[in-house]
């Protein structure tokens, strides 16, 4: 009877835990049937835990989660809560298998007293060992505010519903998705919990599962017959022409404009994109640096295009230079409109460490803006002039079509290939392959510093 007794409460827990939120959340993200849940039967005081954690499969790639259920105890964090998610990092960690946390909470269980800033910070530190070693991604569908906040912007991606929030502020201040994207915190803001969970699910399949697995390869995706580049063609036309059809996911589209970064598959394998254009503020340059290492972390290779003029601070200028540079990963440079300057030595050309550079024909590569270049080099030529304004113009536009023209720099060695726009995609595919291989053994060092 005690043993019929045991079963049917078994029986029960069960239909009660998988009726709740959090599991129905973990099986919408996973692939039908393969999740496997981990310390199921694990109690907070006389409750279950208010978190659900376990394993499954998306798209076939193996991934673990935790997701915090706000059907019990509104998913405070506890010392059980803490022990289970600790339990899954160390298992991603031995496995090397990405990591998804599934965030809505109420915030800590305060009865816990002095135990509960311990659960916290064991959490938070687990997530810090993790980084660069297996990718980790933020999905908040509800409150993540205090410290749990931290927790979440520690991972690697935020992926955020409209209507959830994200802040440090315990009183919930400024912390709704679309002020955690201007901030740069939140890297996809979606619609709804659904758009949001099938967001998540296509950023997994475009990572690698750790920093030692290769590049994910996926089936190619034509690209548009209908996208023909032109010297004229802006840079979304650009990276629509040069990546797959529809496979770009562009990541903090709200933060730094002057750059976009995102994943795209490229010939059917993951590529990290980097667009650079017109002046690059402090954010366009955070944005795209933080990016940068995270590709290098992964091995992932990264394409640049360069279309920008200079740099407005010098802080988030040197922080850039520095990603670019210390990163050994395979990386390649199309210059499809101006470099002038730091901008090109920063980004495309030897102090990126670029491995290959190519530029369109149009292109103009300077040491200097071309309006001060010009002016500094053939002011002489406009002693006599009888029209200084009118003279300017042409001493202008021909320094551009001479001493800063892309076969200029190319005649000294400084860029290796100048391609025609309709070209860049099939060159950039060859040079990817090229660069398959690519191993650098650095100095013996932890890491560079760079500034704040």
């Amino acid at each position: 009877m005690n043993k019929v007794d045991n079963a049917e409460l078994l029986h029960r827990l069960r239909d009660s835990v998988e009726s709740t939120t959090g599991y129905q959340r973990i099986n919408a993200l996973f692939d039908a049937g393969s999740f496997n849940e981990i310390d199921c039967f694990a109690k907070s005081g006389e409750n279950l835990a208010e978190v659900i954690t376990g394993y499954g499969t998306i798209e076939g790639c193996p991934v673990f989660v935790f997701s915090q259920n706000k059907d019990i105890e509104g998913g405070a964090m506890s010392k059980a809560q803490a022990s289970k998610i600790k339990k899954l990092y160390n298992l991603a960690l031995r496995t090397g298998t990405p990591i998804i946390g599934i965030y809505d909470s109420i915030g800590g269980r305060l009865k816990e007293g002095s135990d509960i800033f311990a659960a916290y910070g064991d959490v938070l530190a687990n997530a810090n060992e993790l980084s660069g070693v297996v990718p980790q991604i933020s999905l908040i569908l509800g409150p993540c505010i205090g410290t749990s906040a931290m927790i979440a912007a520690s991972a690697d991606f935020i992926v955020m519903s409209k209507n959830s929030e994200l802040t440090i502020d315990t009183n919930g201040e400024h912390g709704s998705a679309e002020e955690a994207a201007k901030m740069g915190i939140c890297h996809i803001v979606s619609e709804d919990e659904q758009d949001a969970i099938s967001t998540v699910r296509k950023l997994v399949t475009l990572l690698p599962s750790n920093n030692l697995s290769g590049i994910p390869v996926l089936e190619m995706q034509a690209i548009s017959d209908e996208t023909e580049l032109t010297c004229d063609s802006d840079m979304r036309t650009v990276l629509t022409a040069v990546c797959d059809d529809a496979s770009f996911v562009e990541l903090g589209d709200r933060f730094g404009t002057s750059s976009i970064t995102g994943f795209a598959e490229i010939d059917g394998s993951t590529t990290g994109i980097v667009a650079l254009q017109g002046v690059l503020d402090a954010d366009s340059c955070t944005k795209a640096a933080r990016f940068i290492r995270f590709c290098d972390a992964f091995s992932l290779p990264i394409v640049t295009f360069v279309n920008a003029e200079k740099f407005e601070s010098l802080r988030e200028a040197s922080k850039l230079s520095s990603s670019y540079s210390e990163a050994t990963t395979g990386k390649i440079t199309v210059i499809t409109g101006s470099a002038y300057g730091p901008v090109y030595i920063a980004v495309a050309g030897r102090g990126a460490n670029s491995d290959y550079t190519m530029a369109w024909p149009n292109s103009v590569v300077s040491p200097l803006a071309p309006e001060t270049a010009a002016i500094f080099l053939w002011n002489d030529r406009l002693a006599n002039s009888a029209n200084p304004v009118e003279d300017r113009k042409k001493l202008i536009e021909e320094y551009k079509e001479t001493e800063a023209s892309p076969f200029a720099v190319a005649a000294d060695g400084y860029i290796e290939d100048i391609v025609h726009p309709k070209d860049t995609r099939i060159r950039v595919i060859a040079n990817l392959q090229m660069l398959a291989e690519k191993r650098v053994s650095g100095l013996s060092k932890k890491h560079s510093n760079i500034q704040i």
